[in-house]
């Protein structure tokens, strides 16, 4: 009998983990860039762990079609039909986002139910809204100071070849520009990051928070093996990235609670500057919860009753993300402009269309209308084309198929499988965008006949409900930093070594490093 039973657990084991999902499977019709899919996630954990994913996923579709299988309950996708059914069909994200839980508390990108993310979202989206970004006197006085009171002396001093001799890490310089921008807007100036000036700071920051990025994987991808090692007493996370992250944890909350403070105690502040738009409408939003639902909000375990740790959990994500997806976009663009001095004075004719326009005037230069910056066709279209070539959050967003099944493509897929689609592969569609390696600005511009398709494949910041937040700020300010420098300057490269971004969920240039030459215009 003994023998018996250990024979039928084999048969059933064999059965469940290679015959089903071989040849009995929904999935089993869909295409599998390598047979071991089928039965397992080894193929598509390497190329994560190798850091290879985009590139890898990139040449299994071209090879084996817009929906491929990549482990037994997981599929990646391409087609633009599968990534509307997927994205706005409020699909729950996967629990691959919880490692984004900070201070044990979800925020709006890491909540996994579409329900509770709609709640949280709801509280904030207003102030990430074009509308509102535009009108707003706060978001505005923040801006002339990161520009005219940090940006623009810092460039002003790398002039002399006798103090910037090798010129200025424009990549370190455009993370700072970009986490000074939404410190401000979370925290109000006052208590803003202050990372453009701070250089020192501002490096031993950025070596955390690189060290953070680099060893998510096995909290990521293998959360259960992780945790039963490390209640064994063995970590797969090396303990100094345990120590990064508690001392960026420990900066975050010490801006977050302070605001708080500030906002509790003192209300508005004299200087719009000084508003904490995000802090001050989260805390609002969450008041407003407790007063209408109460005991009965669904977010009473986290929200309601630790609204402190919700706010710094938000605010969190907030700058983590914007100071680095912002970042890398500026130096892409940055590094191509400074490759054409046409291109800059094709960019900068059009500049000067702005009334006012951004051309410095006794030490300092009037911010534009944001509605005549954002009409700028050839500056919407750089911008747009360098975030589809270098996609900051390029990597695969993971959803699970909701039961009991959902039809994606021409295959019925059963609830609880992993699926994703990337802006690295859609950005790389060449019926969308021919010769897709290439950065060609001009495909943007709507004298061009594919004008239409190229706009409907953009998904640099996601799609449907749960497309990125922040969108609209990055955008505004990441035009508002190009016009500043580029009506003002010509730049132009002295060091590009390690350009080449890396293959990651956010890539990166692998050197974390650009360093470029600004020189006035000659008749300034």
């Amino acid at each position: 009998m003994h023998h018996l039973a250990l024979l039928i657990t084999a048969l059933l084991a064999a059965y469940h983990y290679i015959l089903y999902p071989l040849f009995f499977s929904p999935l089993a019709r869909i295409p599998t860039p390598h047979w071991t899919c089928s039965v397992s996630d080894v193929w598509i954990l390497l190329a994560r762990y190798r850091g290879r994913e985009n590139r890898t996923l990139h040449a299994a579709h071209r090879k084996y079609g817009q929906i491929i299988r990549v482990g037994p309950r997981e599929l990646s996708v391409t087609s633009p039909e599968a990534v509307k059914v997927i994205y706005q069909g409020g699909f729950d994200k996967h629990s691959w986002y919880s490692v984004f839980d900070n201070f044990g508390v979800p925020c709006t990108f890491s909540s996994v139910q579409s329900k509770h993310h709609s709640l949280r979202k709801r509280m904030i989206s207003h102030v990430y809204s074009k509308s509102y970004i535009n009108a707003s006197v706060s978001q505005a006085a923040q801006a002339d100071k990161v520009l005219n009171a940090s940006l623009m002396p810092v460039l002003d001093a790398s002039l002399s070849p006798s103090r910037t001799p090798h010129g200025i890490d424009v990549h370190s310089l455009f993370c700072a520009v970009a986490m000074d921008f939404i410190s401000a807007y979370c925290f109000g100036f006052r208590r803003c990051a202050n990372f453009i000036k701070d250089e020192t700071y501002r490096r031993h920051w950025l070596k955390l928070y690189t060290t953070r990025k680099g060893y998510g994987f096995f909290a990521q991808e293998l959360p259960g093996l992780s945790k039963v090692l490390r209640y064994l007493g063995i970590s797969l996370t090396p303990r100094w990235v345990d120590a990064a992250n508690r001392e960026l944890e420990a900066w975050c909350k010490e801006l977050s609670d302070a605001t708080v403070r500030d906002t509790q105690e003192l209300g508005a502040p004299l200087d719009p500057a000084d508003d904490p738009v995000v802090v001050r409408t989260l805390l609002s939003g969450y008041d407003k919860e407790k007063n209408t639902h109460g005991q009965a909000s669904p977010l009473l375990s986290t929200t309601i009753r630790h609204p402190e740790l919700s706010v710094a959990s938000e605010v969190f994500d907030h700058v983590l993300a914007g100071q680095e997806t912002t970042g890398v976009a500026l130096t892409y663009l940055s590094h191509h402009l400074s490759q054409s001095p046409d291109l800059q004075a094709e960019l900068r004719s059009e500049l000067l269309s702005l009334q006012p326009n951004m051309i410095m005037t006794a030490g300092r230069m009037c911010m534009p209308d944001p509605k005549q910056l954002h009409s700028l066709p050839k500056l919407h279209a750089m911008v747009l084309e360098t975030v589809r070539r270098y996609a900051p959050a390029g990597g695969p967003e993971p959803r699970v198929v909701p039961s009991p099944s959902s039809r994606i493509g021409p295959y019925l897929v059963p609830g609880g499988t992993r699926v994703s689609a990337s802006a690295y592969n859609l950005h790389r569609d060449e019926k969308a965008y021919p010769s897709p390696e290439q950065w060609d600005y001009t495909r943007w511009l709507a004298s061009k006949p594919n004008n239409e398709a190229v706009n409907r494949q953009f998904w640099g910041f996601s799609s449907g409900g749960r497309m990125c937040l922040g969108s609209n700020f990055a955008m505004h300010n990441m035009k508002l930093t190009i016009a500043a420098i580029y009506s003002n300057y010509t730049s132009c490269i002295v060091d590009d070594r390690g350009i080449e971004q890396t293959d990651m969920y956010t890539g990166h240039p692998k050197s974390n490093a650009l360093y470029l030459r600004y020189e006035k215009f000659g008749h300034l």
